[in-house]
């Protein structure tokens, strides 16, 4: 008998992580994981996209318009900094991170100043923003890669039925 050929990428497994992550978030509007990876494909790092600790998800406001103050935009915690303060090692020099939306860039410089050297992400949709473009910007002055994943599979499945295992 010969190993199974169907098994995912270690990109796939990472980016799988980090938007299984994002099924943690209760923003009713955008959910987000990220996961941090290390030169020996360890996980070192998990977050997704929500309020502080102790601040409660009943209590303040997930709205995207009205007044500042009223909205969700001044609570949320990325999850890219969630999986930095998260971080299980201080010492990110040279990991990686997946993360399921292109980094913001208040995101962009927490993962510079972490040391991470790459950004892998599924998408890209607020490209033309300029929050993005500066990202891009501080990335390319960094020398920090970026890169999209094509993943081989789209759909990955998970069954917690213990009768499977």
């Amino acid at each position: 008998m010969s190993k199974r050929s169907d098994y995912i990428s270690w990109d796939e497994y990472f980016m799988g992580i980090a938007v299984l992550s994002a099924m943690r978030s209760k923003d009713p509007n955008t959910q987000v994981g990220a996961c941090i990876v290390d030169s020996n494909n360890k996980i070192v790092g998990i977050g997704y996209n929500g309020f502080p600790i102790g601040c409660s998800d009943d209590h303040l406001p997930w709205e995207r318009q009205g007044e500042w103050l009223d909205t969700k935009y001044p609570y949320v915690c990325h999850a890219e900094l969630n999986a930095i303060l998260n971080s299980v090692s201080r010492d990110l020099k040279g990991c990686s991170i997946y993360v399921g939306l292109f980094p913001c860039n208040e995101c962009a410089k927490a993962i510079i100043q972490s040391g991470i050297k790459e950004v892998v992400y599924l998408s890209d949709k607020y490209e033309t923003s300029d929050n993005t473009i500066a990202s891009k910007k501080m990335f390319d002055a960094s020398k920090i890669k970026y890169r999209k994943l094509k993943p081989e599979h789209l759909h990955l499945s998970i069954n917690m039925d213990e009768k499977v295992i």
